[in-house]
């Protein structure tokens, strides 16, 4: 299963992408001066996804990506690929799995592992 995940940029702006099963980023948000914003949109496309186009771009290098774009605003961009058909893969991903993808905030950027000294005992010799 997918994952959408929202990060926060240096500039304040929020932003998400969605992630493969496998971890890589498959596509990239634009950015969101709110985060319920990006939020919104994470579920609005879950729900929608037929609704949106995927166009697909192959640029000067050689290397492939698709535009996902709705009523002629694009929305996201997506990796680039070696080839065509890895791409039309990562597109097959999209639509089989973010329907259901989780979503994760790490926009807070907060450490979620305690420090060590809480952890682990210190031992006097």
């Amino acid at each position: 299963m997918g994952t959408f995940v929202i990060h926060k940029r240096d500039n304040g702006d929020y932003k998400f992408i969605y992630a493969s099963r496998k971890g890589k980023t498959v596509f990239t948000s634009i950015h969101y001066k709110h985060k319920d914003d990006c939020e919104k949109m994470i579920v609005w496309f879950k729900e929608n996804l037929g609704l949106f186009t995927f166009t697909k771009v192959k640029n000067v290098g050689g290397k492939y990506f698709f535009r996902l774009s709705k009523d002629g605003l694009i929305l996201a961009n997506s990796r680039k690929y070696t080839t065509e058909l890895l791409m039309l893969k990562g597109v097959d991903e999209i639509m089989k799995y973010s329907p259901i993808a989780e979503i994760l905030d790490f926009s807070e950027n907060d450490f979620v592992f305690p420090d060590a000294d809480s952890v682990f005992e210190t031992v006097e010799e």
